[in-house]
């Protein structure tokens, strides 16, 4: 099974991964599908609110992760940076990169903060994640079909995440 992810102890309590991908699509279209409610939607999230630069932003996610999330930098098509639950203790950051190749575009996305321990569950979250927009790009339209909520995730990134934890888990911390 090939992995597109690392991960990496920050200190001794927190870590970041980090995950990345070639698409076949300009790096227009692929910052779109990052960037805009109804794309995100068809892949990761339902998001909804201030969408500006230090705006904040509600999302769920297709994992059932759900809370607010603060616009830092957006710089497209290029940069995006985003505090997620600002102000407390799980504060971290989601960082994200595209760099045209070509027709193609790579996607790199990094999330910092995460607890050391659990590294292996956000690697194989994260790799689900872009196999989602992978997807969701070449259907032109929703990868989960029956949604998802904050407490029931949706079920094919489910059983993905499920088929890559043990794989993430036996990775080494860099």
């Amino acid at each position: 099974m090939k992995l597109i992810g690392t991960m990496r102890a920050l200190d001794e309590t927190r870590g970041a991964v980090r995950v990345e991908d070639v698409y076949d699509t300009d790096i227009d279209d692929l910052w779109q599908s990052c960037t805009t409610p109804e794309r995100l939607a068809r892949w990761i999230a339902e998001v909804s609110g201030e969408l500006r630069v230090g705006g904040t932003v509600q999302a769920v996610f297709t994992s059932t992760w759900n809370g607010p999330a603060r616009i830092e930098v957006c710089e497209a098509p290029h940069h995006l940076l985003l505090t997620t639950e600002p102000g407390t203790d799980d504060e971290g950051q989601l960082e994200a990169w595209l760099t045209a190749e070509g027709s193609r575009t790579r996607l790199v996305v990094e999330e910092r903060g995460l607890p050391v321990g659990k590294l292996h569950y956000y690697g194989a979250g994260w790799q689900a994640h872009l196999e989602d927009l992978r997807r969701s790009l070449m259907a032109d339209g929703p990868t989960h079909e029956g949604g998802w909520s904050n407490e029931k995730p949706a079920t094919a990134w489910h059983e993905r995440w499920t088929e890559l934890t043990a794989t993430y888990e036996g990775t080494e911390v860099g």
